[in-house]
């Protein structure tokens, strides 16, 4: 018997193109592969997640106009399809079986995840018994998603007779899930003693982006077959006996796995948002080299447009390694000195500043200045403003509102500052793309003269150390052990952390590859009576 995934990309509300995407694959399963049946992802129909446009009476009708567009080209061929069906009054998150034109069986979701970046249990009513159906004569179980988390869904299947269990998924991507994936999928195999194919998503959307790597294990639980990682594509499978053989690409993780999702999460926001290419600040540093290099990679060089904007603290060599990064990349690169511009606002302002010493207000302005010019390019050329902001600066605030923080799309939102020199030193080990110099240089605003990142930020290690504890593991402040930290600088970062959520609320989405990012995955209040830090005498109390 012989089964193809397809692992492909199907945009959140885009129907009708999801629909001709499927029926186009369930004929070439069919006539190029031989295939008997034919996989898709999780609402493939609708995307994962389409969130509240499941509360539409006109969205469900539109999903049920298509789905009996597939079912009419399903013939000579089964295949199972992704779906939210809205029946009796219930919306539930389906695979629809299709066979010789019409609908054969449904499978409905079972376990309902309210965690992370999910929110099925608002928009879905939980199915409550397995489904399984006979494809050329073999009985096959179908579950969803979550499903396979759980042990009792896969038990009951293969107790109904299943010999082989298909799981249809939308799982997004951070480093390391693949592995997490294939190790719960081996417990199924291990309890139900049948193999197990497991059909994942693929593409950016928002805050999460879906890796595919798509994979089947054998009756012992070992994998015989896995999709290349955030690639489309049609991938037969030849079952017989206890195990589906096809071509094994290799798992991928890590700065190889990060940089892949950064690029594919990148690409299909800005093209589905109807944008051909992107404007960004290119300052010299490494944060706006590196975003550069996954925007050249995501859209081709030539869509890039890089801009340097320099006022009396830009040193020389910034410059240099602006044009360098650019030239480099194959960048459009101008630059737009706006020093005068920084200096009509000093002038203006003083009077009102009269009596004040210089601060972080000044240099708000030229982080705001620049932020203006960009968005003015943006608006005249059509093109999107890339952020580059990471996610250690975003954590304590060590950015700009309505500066370096405009932007309708921050790639490094979720990557921390020691990751983002991992990835510059990957990128550059497949190919000239970040300077040698912007790496070995240290981290600048360039926004005072002789600033370093250090003279307000603990050191990125010893800062991104903390993070990774308290954000990701949840850790409590006495729980948190990082080599050169005291007590006080690690109650001041944690102080940081909750003072600056005001900040995250307005940021640009970016895209998650960590286990917690900040925006859908990471819900916290932003007026709050809780610092995080209950030895600090300094933190405002509500009353």
């Amino acid at each position: 018997m012989r089964i193809v995934t397809a692992q492909l990309a199907f945009p959140v509300g885009a129907i009708d193109a999801n629909a001709a995407r499927i029926i186009d694959a369930i004929g070439r399963a069919r006539d190029e592969f031989g295939a008997d049946l034919v996989v898709f992802p999780e609402l493939a129909v609708t995307g994962y997640p389409p969130d509240d446009l499941l509360l539409r009476s006109d969205f469900h009708a539109a999903v049920e106009r298509a789905l009996g567009r597939i079912a009419a080209a399903c013939t000579g061929i089964t295949a199972v399809v992704g779906t939210p069906l809205h029946r009796h009054g219930v919306v539930r998150n389906a695979a629809v079986v299709l066979a010789d034109g019409a609908e054969a069986e449904v499978a409905y979701k079972r376990c309902l995840p309210s965690y992370s970046v999910f929110d099925d249990n608002r928009h879905f009513r939980a199915g409550n018994a397995p489904c399984l159906v006979e494809v050329a004569g073999r009985r096959i179980g179908v579950t969803i998603c979550e499903d396979i988390w759980a042990a009792t869904p896969a038990a009951e299947a293969a107790g109904a007779g299943a010999e082989l269990l298909i799981s249809i998924n939308a799982s997004p991507f951070h480093d390391g899930k693949q592995a997490e994936r294939e190790e719960v999928a081996a417990c199924r195999v291990a309890e139900t003693g049948i193999p197990l194919l497991y059909a994942n998503l693929v593409g950016g959307h928002d805050e999460v982006v879906y890796d595919g790597s798509s994979f089947a294990l054998d009756d012992t639980g070992a994998v015989t077959a896995r999709a290349p990682a955030f690639a489309d594509g049609l991938h037969p499978l030849d079952w017989q006996g206890g195990a589906l053989r096809g071509e094994c690409a290799e798992r991928t993780t890590g700065p190889p796995a990060i940089y892949q999702a950064l690029v594919r999460a990148t690409a299909d926001y800005v093209r589905g948002n109807g944008f051909s290419g992107v404007v960004l600040g290119l300052s010299g540093g490494i944060d706006s080299a590196l975003v550069a290099a996954v925007a050249a990679d995501a859209l081709g060089g030539e869509q890039v447009l890089a801009v340097m904007m320099p006022t009396r603290y830009t040193a020389e060599r910034s410059l240099e390694d602006a044009r360098a990064a650019a030239q480099t990349l194959g960048l459009d690169y101008r630059s737009i000195p706006i020093e005068s511009l920084f200096a009509e606002y000093e002038q203006a302002l003083a009077p009102a500043f009269a009596g004040r010493p210089a601060d972080a207000t000044e240099e708000n302005i030229q982080a705001r200045i620049r932020g203006n010019c960009l968005m003015a390019l943006s608006n005249k050329l059509g093109l999107m403003l890339l952020a580059a902001g990471n996610k250690s600066e975003l954590a304590v605030g060590y950015a700009t509102l309505y500066g370096d923080m405009c932007g309708g799309f921050a790639p490094l939102k979720d990557v921390y500052k020691t990751d983002v020199y991992r990835l510059a030193a990957y990128r550059n080990s497949l190919g000239p793309a970040v300077p040698q110099a912007i790496i070995e240089r240290e981290p600048t605003a360039e926004l005072r003269a002789d600033q370093r990142d250090s003279d307000s930020l603990p050191p990125y290690p010893v800062l991104d150390a903390v993070l990774r504890q308290y954000l990701e593991a949840d850790a409590a402040e006495h729980e948190i052990r990082v080599d050169g930290l005291d007590e006080a600088e690690l109650c001041r970062v944690i102080r940081l952390l909750y003072r600056n959520e005001y900040k995250r609320r307005q940021a640009a989405p970016g895209v998650k590859v960590t286990r917690r990012a900040f925006g859908r995955d990471r819900r916290y209040p932003i007026t709050s009576g809780w610092s995080g830090c209950q030895g600090c005498g300094d933190w405002p109390t509500l009353s």
